[in-house]
């Protein structure tokens, strides 16, 4: 029986364990979206993960989403990001870089330019700023000949990760923003081959993937997707075929993993499963929901099928998280006023679990 301690081979990576520290916004980068020393001891110390997945990283300025967050496309941000990887590696640890473009989900008071998006429709809520939230804004809709432009620069951005010393990239492609735009159907109005039928809406996401397999590689590119999920407003009709769709066109670029989310039924995402013959990386609960992964959660989806296992806010309280689930120490809850404070508070001062005589 496959247990969460079991190794794994992912495309010549060797995984010592199938606990995977999930992607998690935590708005600490510097100036410039330049990763931080402090940055470096967050993730070193969390580096006993099979596999850490980063924050989300922006692949340009306007792909930008909150503020406080790092990004991938200057020489500057691959320079900042090598002491981060590497102090991931010294401590054993193997680390891939989240790209996410924000597309609708920003603000200019973020980026000092107006968002672009599929379509002019403006996300659902209250978007991040530099002075607290405010109504997500109108994007700009992106003329054909500009989307190659935005699908091409997850694969600039991956180069740079690997320059930067990262194992591999997930694209950020679930909880509404760019790629998940475009696979909606309500954030994507489009006419042209962007829009539409089932084909159409995916095109995005697979020239996408497809540009950034040429870029680094298929074994160094992942993906996240949440099907039928509602962030920020998206809707998805045909969920069953659309992502039966884009798992064969997947599956036709021989990407390291497929990471899904349980944002829809049982029934639909265990299709996916079967469906998806290469790794799959599940997280179990819906993100930023009521319930936390844990041990029986992460057993249930290893028993119906799933490779590895993600784990989110569970990682931040503990950041010895794969001794404590293995040993069935106690789980430190997580202050969620700190998650997105900014500096080390929250951040850098949960203790590794303290044994007593």
């Amino acid at each position: 029986m496959t247990t969460l301690f079991d190794s794994y081979q992912l495309r010549g990576l060797t995984l010592p364990n199938r606990v995977v520290m999930a992607p998690m916004t935590r708005v600490r980068a510097g100036a410039g979206g330049t990763a931080t020393p402090s940055m470096a001891t967050y993730y070193a110390q969390r580096a006993t993960a099979g596999l850490i997945v980063t924050e989300g990283v922006q692949p340009s300025a306007v792909g930008q989403s909150n503020p406080g967050t790092p990004g991938l496309y200057t020489d500057e941000h691959v320079a900042a990001w090598r002491p981060v990887t590497s102090a991931v590696h010294a401590n054993g640890g193997r680390v891939f870089a989240q790209i996410m473009h924000g597309g609708r989900v920003s603000h200019p008071d973020t980026t000092g330019m107006r968002p672009v998006g599929p379509s002019a429709v403006p996300a659902v809520g209250d978007v991040f700023t530099p002075t607290g939230p405010q109504p997500a804004p109108t994007p700009r809709p992106l003329d054909t000949a500009e989307v190659p432009g935005h699908a091409q620069s997850y694969a600039t951005a991956a180069r740079r990760a690997v320059d930067a010393g990262f194992d591999g990239v997930e694209l950020h492609g679930a909880n509404g923003y760019l790629i998940s735009q475009f696979l909606s159907s309500n954030a994507n109005l489009r006419t042209d081959r962007y829009g539409g039928s089932v084909p159409n809406r995916i095109r995005f996401a697979v020239e996408a993937t497809s540009a950034t397999v040429e870029a680094v590689g298929a074994a160094r590119t992942g993906i996240r997707l949440s099907p039928g999920a509602t962030f920020w407003g998206v809707e998805e009709a045909d969920v069953p075929q659309l992502y039966a769709a884009l798992l064969d066109e997947l599956a036709r670029l021989e990407v390291a993993y497929v990471h899904l989310e349980a944002t829809v039924g049982d029934d639909v995402l265990l299709d996916l499963r079967r469906a998806w013959p290469g790794t799959l990386i599940m997280n179990p609960v819906l993100p930023l929901g009521p319930k936390q992964t844990g041990r029986a959660e992460a057993d249930r989806w290893l028993g119906l099928g799933a490779d590895l296992i993600s784990f989110g806010r569970a990682f931040i309280a503990n950041p010895d998280l794969v001794e404590r689930l293995r040993n069935a120490l106690p789980i430190t809850p997580v202050d969620e006023s700190t998650y997105y404070q900014g500096g080390d508070e929250g951040y850098l001062t949960y203790p590794a679990y303290q044994y007593t005589a």
